[in-house]
């Protein structure tokens, strides 16, 4: 079994306080004998997470090794038309081989002196919204010569060899910060995409005083006042080394679907997995709200969580010898690291790696 935990590696620096292993024991240990195998640093303000760039590596989809993006937009899109009721054979074939793009809708705030991107999951926007705004957006985006393919409002695609050209960041690494070095970028001169600029210009002003909009914030809540493009790339033929994945996360499960998997939502707990006699591959992400926010005791409390739903019952099944292998792999904002233990690394008591040391 392996599990992927991202935001699981904090920066020590960030934390109100130091980790105090005894919250997590049945983690802790596992971490105290497990064998690193692999730790990948990224590089500063890289264009994609850790856990995204993991992802599109783990599965083999990560072909140019030279770009600090991540390229799941083709495996969102795939996920997408799958879930909307496509049969996979037809939701590959209609990718074509183009290079794809995902536009998600977002809000972007003004600070002082510039603009902040807001994690596009803190806007809670309904498929009704979305719907509603996408239907603004066609028309202004045909106009462009530029056709929106959306098996789902939330998310929408476009193909262009072009695409290729462009460095664009995942909205969750810009979530937070200064946009200006995030905003899509040509790879050869590092000049902004007039193309993009232009669409994003139109929907802007397509979305101002847009009735969603006002009833959003009549309610209190940020309008939807802008589009993000993200994770160009072609679909690739993957790998796995899993028969089943478990995840909520719609890239996530993408890749799956074009590992010819069997994909099915996170259970809520590992006891519902572990008379399974298949190969594993799930992706925990309950530590992401708290991570983001920085809210600390909720990130304690949520590790905690998945103690007792997870690593507890996971480490006892392969203390017990049910379980042949547990992999676990974390991820923070710099780095991904990946252990893994078999029942006997559980008596190499030499073993004495504190997760407080992996922090950086």
């Amino acid at each position: 079994m392996h599990l992927l935990l991202p935001f699981s590696l904090p920066a020590r620096a960030m934390m109100d306080a130091p980790v105090t292993h005894g919250q997590w024991p049945a983690f802790s240990a596992f971490i105290a004998r497990a064998r690193q195998v692999e730790h990948v640093r990224e590089l500063a303000f890289a264009r994609a997470l850790p856990h995204q760039r993991w992802l599109a590596r783990y599965f083999g989809a990560l072909k140019d090794q030279r770009r600090d993006a991540a390229p799941l937009a083709p495996y969102m899109q795939l996920a997408d038309c799958i879930e909307a009721g496509m049969p996979a054979p037809q939701a590959m074939e209609n990718m074509d081989g183009a290079v794809w793009g995902c536009i998600e809708p977002v809000h972007v705030r003004i600070a002082h002196d510039h603009l902040v991107l807001t994690e596009p999951a803190q806007l809670a926007l309904s498929a009704h919204e979305a719907a509603q705004l996408l239907n603004a957006a066609r028309p202004v985006a045909a106009a462009l010569g530029i056709a929106l393919v959306a098996p789902t409002p939330l998310r929408w695609y476009v193909r262009d060899p072009l695409l290729t050209t462009l460095n664009c960041a995942s909205p969750q690494a810009a979530a937070g910060r200064n946009i200006e070095i995030w905003l899509p970028a040509r790879s050869d001169t590092g000049g902004r995409s007039l193309a993009w600029m232009k669409l994003q210009n139109e929907v802007q002003m397509a979305w101002f005083e847009h009735p969603v909009n006002r009833a959003r914030e009549t309610r209190g809540a940020p309008p939807v006042n802008s589009i993000w493009l993200h994770g160009c790339g072609g679909l690739q033929s993957v790998e796995r080394s899993f028969s089943h994945l478990y995840s909520h996360q719609i890239a996530t499960r993408g890749l799956g679907f074009a590992a010819r998997a069997e994909v099915k939502p996170l259970p809520e707990s590992f006891d519902v997995l572990s008379t399974q006699r298949a190969t594993i591959f799930a992706e925990l992400d309950t530590l992401t709200p708290a991570f983001t926010a920085r809210d600390w005791p909720a990130w304690r409390a949520a590790l905690a969580d998945l103690e007792r739903r997870w690593f507890a019952p996971a480490c006892a099944a392969l203390h017990g010898g049910a379980l042949r292998r547990l992999t676990l792999t974390l991820s923070g904002e710099a780095s991904a690291l990946t252990l893994t233990a078999t029942r006997a690394d559980l008596y190499k008591f030499w073993r004495r790696t504190l997760f407080g040391s992996l922090l950086a």
